[in-house]
This record gives structure tokens, sequence and C-alpha cells, in this order.
């Protein structure tokens, strides 16, 4: 019988704050993290003592984006707008005013930027690709009177899930950007949205430390509910392949589910793995064994997650 195998590979620090999000970059090896103290920094795994500052901005970030046809990172500053960054030039691009609110989520497709506020609006922006790069705001929907805490978009339907803190899921055609269904999805803030690689199922987590399973149908419909964490689960990440995905949460814990049977596999907790020491933020996959991951604690984990035969 295989089991999973967990060993912590690197840790990094630097940050002076907590770390509230991750993002992959084109290079082997490498991602970019951000948070409470407006750094960005790009690591590298065979060096996790030397992360490479990018850029400094003036308030926390939630939300960062990666985009590897360009090699642009997007981010957005809290209660200002959203930074473009050309990676490997180290400079800035572009940058776009847009709310006084946080900016808690961001998706792109297809040329465009989806970003959630606290204020409950999805904001639309053009990104230019062109010899002047740049941002331009499209559309500013308010669908809330709650944040839009989480965004996902689907791998092949043309839509887009939004968690908000009024408890809901919102489901919006991109086409129309109107909305399709919502479902009354938790009994608190929904945390975060994640599509299935193979688009069957989206994941839902939420601060009433529930995962909820919604097939993806018309309409989307409750296929299962996991009471998974002690407490406000953070982040839920798909492993590239599909097989797995991880959870985080303000428990200080990370679990590693079964994507089929959504059977626990593993708890990675400073206990039994010398895990964060305070709430975890964000989940990366780095291929399908490693999974970064973000803390309150101010530092970056890399998980080495393998399986070992027990008879």
């Amino acid at each position: 019988m295989a089991l999973l195998a967990v060993e912590k590979e690197h840790t990094f620090t630097g940050h002076r704050d907590s770390v509230y999000t991750l993002a992959p970059s084109g290079r082997q090896g490498s991602f970019f993290s951000a948070g409470g103290d407006g750094l960005v920094v790009q690591w590298q795994l065979d060096t996790p003592d030397q992360g490479h500052l990018l850029a400094k901005a003036d308030a926390s970030i939630y939300a960062m984006e990666y985009l590897p046809e360009q090699d642009w990172l997007l981010f957005g500053q809290n209660y200002d707008g959203l930074r473009l960054l050309e990676v490997g030039n180290r400079r800035s691009l572009s940058s776009l005013q847009l709310t006084k609110a946080a900016i808690f989520s961001l998706a792109c497709h297809r040329g465009f930027v989806y970003a959630g506020t606290g204020s409950g609006q999805l904001l639309v922006v053009a990104l230019e690709t062109g010899p002047q790069p740049g941002l331009r705001l499209l559309y500013e929907l308010p669908l809330s009177d709650h944040s839009l805490r989480s965004l996902a978009v689907h791998p092949t339907r043309s839509e887009l899930a939004a968690g908000f803190s009024d408890n809901s899921i919102r489901i919006l055609d991109l086409e129309s950007l109107m909305v399709k269904q919502e479902l009354q999805a938790h009994q608190k803030s929904v945390f975060t949205v994640q599509y299935s690689p193979d688009g069957q199922y989206l994941l839902s987590g939420s601060r009433d430390a529930h995962i909820r399973i919604w097939s993806v149908g018309e309409p989307y419909a409750e296929a299962s509910s996991i009471v998974a964490h002690m407490y406000a689960i953070n982040h839920i990440s798909y492993s590239p392949n599909g097989r797995l995905f991880a959870s985080c949460s303000m428990d200080k814990s990370i679990k590693l589910w079964d994507a089929r049977s959504f059977r626990l596999l593993r708890v990675i907790d400073k206990a039994r793995h010398a895990g964060h020491a305070t709430s975890v933020n964000r989940l990366l996959w780095l291929g399908n064994q490693h999974l970064a991951s973000a803390s309150d604690d101010r530092s970056i984990s890399v998980w080495s997650i393998g399986s070992q035969q027990v008879f």
C-alpha cells in the first residue's frame, strides 16, 4: 500500500510581515511571494537564502498572477490598484489606480484581468500587450455589499466563480459578465474557490472550516461537504496532474487530499513536520512533487510530496 511521504526541503525567510500570496514563474525551481510588507520577492529553490527583490509597494499585497507568455508579473496593491512588472528585465511596465478598497483576488484569462475587491466589486481590466504594454479599466461590476474574496476561471468553459463574504458563490458568464447562478455555499465567508483541472468540480473553502465540493453542470450542484479544518480555510490548490489537492488554514495546518475520493491523506503541521507556527495563507504547487506554503509567521516552506510503500 502506498502512502504519501512528506518532508520539508526548504524554508525561505526575509519578509518583514505576513506572506499572503505566491505565484509561479517561467523558470524551473523559481517562484514569487508578496505580503503585508509590500515586498515582491523572487526565490530559487536551490538558494533559499538569496531572495531577489522585484518591487516594493506602498501597501500590503494579497493577490498576484504570473503571465508566462509575456514573462510578466501582475499584483494588486491594496487601497490603490494594479502594477505590472517585466520579470526578466526587472522593470515596471504599468500601473493603474483602481480602488480605495483591498484587492483580495486576481484572475487572468484571454487578455483580461479580473480583480475582486473588499467593496464587493468585480473589476475587469484589459491587458494591453502591444509595443506599449498597459492596463485599461473596462468595467466595474458591483456584485455584493460584502467583500469579493476569491476568483477562479473554469479551465474550458467561459465561466468565472467568485466567492464572497456574504457566504455565497456567484458563477458569471465571461462573455456577458452576467451572473448565471448564485450558490448559498457556506455559513461564513468564502475565502477560496478552485476548479479541478478537468473542470468537473468546483471546490470552495470558508471561514466555517468546511470544504464543499460542487459538480459543475447546468446548474452547479453540491456533491459533498467536508469538515476539513478547525478554523478558517484560506486556500485550496490542486496539483498540476489533478491527483491531489491541498488545503491550508488559520489552524496552522496544511492537509493533502485524494482528488478522486476526497479522502484525507496527510496532515502537515508543526508537531508532525515542523510546520508553520501561525496561520497558513497560501499554497503553490511547484510541479507535482513540491508544494510551497506561505504563512503569517513571515516564512515560506517548500514540502517534498512523494509516496512510500507500506506493507
